[in-house]
């Protein structure tokens, strides 16, 4: 009786999860070496929340994060998005997935040249089967919504670093994702506008209760975040919320320099 009458409760619990991981390794194998990159990682994100996922380079921060986004599979263990297992997907379904359910924004912007602000964010919608019309109407509304509504038919070399990043912010926002995975946003921005991202990000994350998953090495975003992820040596090392910090952040600093 018992249990029947706290199974809900639990799968209610479970459904809040948006990305959970379960024993979780990745082997590289190069030639007759083997790379342990992951060493069984467990973790949950729940939906809504703002993790940053933070280490040194050579941890597996980014192997994680490739794995969360679904850009590879591990070589044991499950990745679940949205409680779907990734490596049971083949390419078309993987494909939607990512499409879909994630958006995605990397240092280096990976901006389109040759397209304007405006096409460079409405390629995903187009992708996804939206119409023309609809397309640029909701280009443009992101595009305001990330403070560039001038800059529109503005072409990428056009603009500058920060703005370029705007623009992939609102690309990653295209088709409306549960999760927006931010791999280092900040890492070729000056002090000033990668601020100015990271509350764009942290907005973003308050109006639209989007997922974000930052890779990062920027201590700045332990100001938005309400949960850091510390990877090292292949493992989550530390498991902190945001309120937790205050004590270590002097140790925190001295060990990421």
């Amino acid at each position: 009786m018992t249990e029947t009458q706290t199974a809900p409760a639990e799968s209610a619990a479970e459904k809040q999860n948006i990305v959970r991981t379960r024993g979780v390794r990745k082997v590289y194998k190069m030639g007759k070496l083997e790379l342990e990159a992951l060493k069984g990682v467990d973790m949950e994100i729940q939906r809504g929340e703002y993790i940053s996922i933070m280490g040194p380079s050579g941890s597996g921060k980014s192997t994680l994060f490739n794995m969360i986004g679904a850009l590879d599979k591990p070589t044991e263990g499950k990745v679940y998005i949205d409680e779907v297992d990734v490596a049971q997907l083949d390419a078309y379904e993987l494909a939607w997935l990512r499409c879909r359910k994630i958006g995605y924004i990397f240092q280096t912007f990976n901006l389109i040249p040759v397209m304007t602000a405006l096409e460079n964010v409405t390629l995903p919608m187009i992708f996804a089967g939206m119409s023309t019309d609809e397309s640029i109407d909701k280009g443009v509304e992101l595009l305001k919504t990330v403070g560039l509504g001038t800059r529109v038919q503005h072409k990428p070399l056009e603009l500058s670093g920060g703005q370029q990043q705007r623009v992939a912010v609102a690309r990653a926002l295209a088709n409306d994702p549960a999760i927006v995975l931010a791999d280092e946003p900040t890492g070729n921005l000056d002090r000033k506008t990668g601020r100015e991202i990271i509350e764009l990000l942290r907005q973003l994350n308050e109006e639209k209760q989007v997922t974000i998953i930052s890779a990062t090495h920027d201590l700045k975003m332990l100001d938005v975040s309400d949960r850091i992820l510390w990877v090292q040596d292949g493992r989550i090392a530390k498991n902190q919320r945001r309120e937790e910090l205050d004590l270590d952040l002097g140790q925190i600093g001295a060990g990421e320099e």
